[in-house]
Order: structure tokens, then sequence, then C-alpha cells
């Protein structure tokens, strides 16, 4: 893992920016065939897969951010959390002057079967951005607390049940697009890891290998399978 920090620490990451062209072009992948399709990437492998898929995703992702932008900057800053004995993820979120975060952690590009899906998490992740979904979700977990609070200041609750109803309505508010957000992520993401060069179908076999969240009430993602198909469709709908 030391080995993986230092090659990735070692390359510049971030700020990559490329004219509108590059969403009509298409980068030669990494060439990453093993003996065993289903195992882990050798750590200089996944570094330099994980490197060029960000190459290659991010000026597209900004092109798009660009294309469609509603005042959000559009200078995505990849970063990479080297925190040991973590579980596979990614985020995204904003600094305090609203530069896009795209956040990816060392078990998550260790975990990745090929280029693809790491192209594809990418893209994924910036696609919640280019959607304004943190906006979306802070506004509906403000009106989430705001509602739970009155019905309980209504009903005569005190300061302390107040705030407890805050709380909770600001989580139930923040859960409630949770999952449509993500499908739409899945589907412009698709889009652009097809418009950088990758595979999005083979980059979504990622959700294979995910415990399946299945369709649980308020739950944060939506089941595997319908993500799979969210997929399939984009990128049915680009290759026609």
């Amino acid at each position: 893992m030391r080995k993986l920090i230092a090659v990735l620490v070692g390359l510049a990451l971030s700020g990559c920016v490329m004219p509108e062209e590059a969403i009509k072009t298409a980068p030669e992948p990494v060439q990453t065939a093993t003996t065993n399709p289903g195992a882990p990437l050798p750590p200089n492998v996944a570094a330099r897969n994980f490197v060029t898929a960000v190459n290659a995703v991010e000026p597209v992702a900004e092109a798009y951010c660009r294309a469609q932008s509603r005042g959000q900057s559009c200078d995505f800053l990849i970063v990479i959390d080297d925190r040991p004995s973590q579980a596979p993820n990614a985020f995204q979120t904003l600094d305090p002057n609203g530069r896009p975060i795209l956040a990816f952690n060392l078990a998550l590009i260790a975990n990745a079967r090929n280029i693809d899906e790491l192209a594809f998490v990418i893209g994924h992740e910036s696609a919640h951005h280019i959607l304004s979904h943190i906006p979306q979700t802070q506004q509906s977990a403000s009106q989430g607390a705001l509602l739970a609070g009155l019905l309980v200041a209504v009903g005569g609750g005190g300061a302390g049940a107040i705030e407890q109803a805050q709380q909770i309505g600001a989580s139930v508010g923040a859960r409630r697009f949770s999952k449509g957000f993500e499908l739409e992520a899945d589907a412009l993401g698709a889009e652009i890891t097809e418009r950088a060069g990758f595979d999005a179908l083979r980059g979504a076999a990622f959700f294979d290998r995910l415990a399946d969240p299945g369709n649980q009430f308020l739950g944060s993602h939506p089941p595997n399978a319908e993500r799979r198909a969210t997929v399939a469709r984009a990128v049915a709908a680009m290759r026609q």
C-alpha cells in the first residue's frame, strides 16, 4: 500500500484543463489484462490506471459541467484518502469556496478490477456535482428540519424536543431524494465515462462487488440491479 501511496502522491491529479473538444476525444486506456480478470490488480497497475482514468475523465466532466453550469465551479479537485483499514469509498463534496472535490480512498482504487471501473466511479462522483445534488440535499434537509420542528412546537414540545425533531427531520429530508440522485449520477456518469473513451457497462460491474442495499425505506442508495439497469439504458442510448 505504501508503494501505491508513493505512486499516487508523486503524480499531479488535479487542475487538468482541456478544451471543449475533449468531450469527443477518446484516449487509449491502459491495458490491464491479467491471468485472473476477477482478481485485484497489482498496486502499481492500480495506481497507473487511476491516474490515467483521472487524466481522461476529468476534462470531460469539466466540459459537461461548463455546458450545464448553474453558476457552480467546474474546477474539480481530485484527492486521495490514504487512511488505512477503510472500506472502499468515494464521495463528492465542496471546499469552503465552492470548489468541487472528488475524493477516493486507496481501498477503492485497489479494489477496482480494471480501468473502466475507476473511470466510471470518477464519472459518477463528478456527475453529483454537475447535477447540483449537494445544494438540493441541503435544501431538502433544511425543509425537513423546519417542518419537523414546527410540528413539535405546535404540539407543545419543549426546546429539547424541538431540537431533536429538527435533527430527525433534517436526516429524513436529506435522504428523501438520495436514491434518485444516485440513479441520476449513474446515468450521467455513464455518459461521461463513455465520452472519455471507456466502457461504462464494464465499469458498472463495480456494483457486483458491493453489498446490495435492496429497496430500503429512506435508504441512501437504490438496489444494485436498478443501478446496473440505469447504466445499461444510458449506454444503449449513446451507442444506438
